[in-house]
């Protein structure tokens, strides 16, 4: 009998270097592992709807001074998100593993745990402080800069991690051998 598909689930806020670790990480399993990215079905919306009230719109302000993008989500990009989760379960159940690169707001930790429960699913919290955070929102240039502020305090509430990860005190292939380590991957 095949076993289940194994899931790893990286959150955090954007910039927090998810991606880097996703990607090391596939370099150091036994087994091959899938990178889905957020980031890659966003892009699949026709140029110039990112920023469109039916898919997503980003609502700048000052929060404590500071720039602070507000997210809020239209039908479209409802139905794109939970799309993204249902493609993830039907990737796990074809036996695919995967590395999940994601920024859970609201109530998308309940949806994949619903979706996900068949699968060995490992939730990782990847973390850094806000100031190195928002630096390196403002170094990548391709973010909006405040977007790390909004998500900060939103992001890991009420989910409990399997690991929790600090990615500004190792890099990314250090963090990927603590999960793989931990998770015994």
């Amino acid at each position: 009998m095949n076993k289940p598909a194994r899931i790893v689930l990286l959150n955090g806020v954007g910039s927090v270097g998810k991606t880097s670790i996703a990607k090391a990480l596939q370099t150091i399993t036994r087994e091959t592992f899938l990178h889905v990215q957020m980031d890659v079905f966003l892009e699949m919306l026709p140029e110039g709807k990112l920023n469109d009230p039916d898919c997503f719109t980003f609502e700048s302000h000052l929060e404590n001074g500071k720039p602070s993008v507000v997210i809020r989500s239209g039908p479209t990009g409802n139905r794109l998100m939970r799309g993204m989760r249902q493609a993830i379960a039907a990737m796990a159940r074809q036996g695919n593993d995967l590395i999940v690169d994601d920024v859970l707001l609201g109530n998308d930790a309940a949806h994949y745990a619903e979706i996900l429960a068949a699968f060995e699913v490992f939730r990782v919290g990847v973390f850094a402080p806000l100031d190195v955070l928002e630096a390196r929102e403002r170094q990548r240039g391709d973010r909006l800069i405040g977007l790390a502020r909004w998500q900060y305090d939103r992001v890991h509430q009420g989910i409990a991690y399997d690991l929790e990860i600090d990615a500004s005190r190792a890099t990314p292939l250090d963090c990927a051998r603590r999960i793989k380590e931990r998770l015994s991957l």
